[in-house]
């Protein structure tokens, strides 16, 4: 009997200890629902719209000119070219894919760089911003992103762009990158590489192509046709 009333109140516990198992264990709707709850609550990725596109103008007398303040293509932007020596020249034509209209860097007879800067908002390329850009080069030429600081300074990045079999879209995400402080005024590296700059405030947009060219012989030489930007801008209050 007394063996009885023990198996009997093992049971019980047994049962009991069930019923609060199940209790605590959401059946599969309320598992969806628990998901659908967090899906919600989860913050959306929002990627940043396009802040500026750059396709380059060629004048009507075609091809091999150097490139100027009219070779830009965006009223919205200011071009700057910063070329110790030799100069960069524009070639290619509107709406060909195979020679799109391009700046070609082969008679800089030194490093070399183009900037752009909006002329109403400066980049903030924090977060998801990236540069988007069209490209073809020769021998071991790369081009690199660079900006300017909104405290004035400029920093090239150690991602490089650049295939010589056919031209090829590549984009390089502004929050993957390490940075070199850059001598704008000979395009030459100076110090080591860091992370930690500000790019919420961007004055300038640009790349560099840190290896002189070779002149029209292949081996030396990078080009850039299309240029676009995904990022946010921020008012210049109280700059032109």
């Amino acid at each position: 009997m007394f063996l009885r009333m023990v198996s009997i109140v093992q049971l019980v516990s047994l049962c009991v200890i069930a019923t609060i198992a199940s209790a605590q264990i959401p059946n599969a709707g309320q598992r969806r629902a628990q998901a659908g709850a967090e899906r919600v609550a989860r913050p959306a990725i929002l990627r940043p719209g396009l802040f500026f596109k750059e396709s380059w103008s060629q004048p009507a007398q075609g091809d091999g000119h150097p490139v100027t303040s009219a070779s830009n293509g965006n009223p919205d932007l200011d071009l700057k070219l910063y070329v110790p020596a030799g100069q960069i020249l524009l070639y290619g034509k509107d709406g060909n894919e195979n020679d799109p209209v391009h700046l070609w860097t082969g008679l800089c007879t030194t490093p070399c760089a183009v900037a752009l800067r909006d002329k109403r908002s400066f980049a903030d390329l924090s977060g998801l911003a990236r540069i988007r850009v069209n490209t073809k080069t020769s021998g071991f030429h790369h081009i690199r992103p660079i900006v300017k600081l909104a405290d004035g300074t400029w920093w090239v990045g150690d991602q490089a762009i650049g295939t010589t079999r056919d031209w090829l879209v590549s984009e390089i995400s502004y929050g993957d990158l390490r940075w070199m402080p850059l001598d704008i005024k000979r395009v030459v590296t100076v110090g080591g590489t860091t992370r930690k700059i500000d790019l919420t405030r961007i004055d300038d947009i640009g790349f560099a192509d840190l290896k002189p060219g070779s002149g029209h012989r292949p081996g030396g030489w990078a080009d850039i046709a299309q240029i676009q930007v995904y990022c946010h801008g921020v008012p210049r209050t109280g700059r032109h």
